[in-house]
């Protein structure tokens, strides 16, 4: 894969790094996404000998997201890989003290981002026929969903939703999109939950402990290689037998 690109939206977060350090020796260029922080580019670089390019967006904008696709667009490159991360960070509140702009800005961040993204880089894989396209997920599409994140679970069921249409839609011209769905991950993301939550979880895990970001990376890695050409349209679950 030496020759092929790959394309990381919310290559920022803690999920995102660890990625990139784990497969920049597949890929000629690496094409990374942040909104505001990329002090981690300039380690990226001096760590991966992968030509690392650099773009920004406030996916919460429209403005800055049509940005972004046209500078993909505008830099000439045939992108092969997606992975996409970008999420607002979880947030617990009662679904009634919600109010729509909740659900707007995660609908911006999550969703409409990948789909602007995806109409663009899609047509180049089109012509090659092939590509790879991975959404993460959660655990709460496929049990049951704690209190108090309607926001958020709403939005990974359209994202579900976005994998199993695409697959279908695309698996005749060797196109594979597929979803991860890890249980609780211990990143930044849940900076704004309780730590007696973040704790009562880890004890209702089989291995007594909530996830770490390498329990998930390597599900991605194997969904990224050659190895997983006839899997499409699947949701995985990292959860540790829960």
């Amino acid at each position: 894969m030496r020759d092929k690109t790959l394309l990381v939206l919310g290559a920022s977060s803690d999920m995102g790094q660890y990625l990139i350090k784990k497969t920049y020796k597949n890929y000629k260029t690496i094409i990374v996404h942040y909104n505001s922080n990329n002090s981690f580019v300039d380690d990226l670089k001096k760590e991966c000998d992968a030509q690392i390019v650099e773009y920004q967006a406030d996916f919460s904008d429209s403005k800055s997201t049509e940005n972004f696709v046209n500078k993909l667009s505008e830099g000439g490159y045939s992108i092969d890989h997606v992975v996409h991360f970008p999420a607002t960070v979880a947030n617990p509140s009662k679904f009634h003290k919600n109010d729509w702009k909740d659900y707007e800005n995660a609908i911006n961040v999550s969703l409409r981002s990948v789909v602007m993204v995806l109409q663009s880089v899609i047509k180049g894989m089109l012509k090659k026929k092939e590509g790879k396209i991975i959404l993460m997920l959660t655990s709460y599409v496929n049990n049951i969903p704690p209190k108090y994140q309607s926001t958020y679970v709403t939005i990974k069921y359209a994202l579900l939703g976005l994998v199993k249409a695409l697959a279908v839609e695309y698996a005749d011209k060797n196109i594979q999109i597929n979803g991860v769905s890890p249980e609780m991950v211990e990143t930044n993301f849940l900076s704004n939950l309780p730590d007696f939550v973040i704790e009562k979880n880890a004890t209702q895990q089989p291995l007594g402990r909530n996830l770490k970001v390498d329990d998930v990376i390597p599900t991605i890695e194997f969904l990224l290689s050659s190895g997983s050409d006839y899997i499409t349209g699947q949701n995985i679950s990292i959860t540790g037998g829960k």
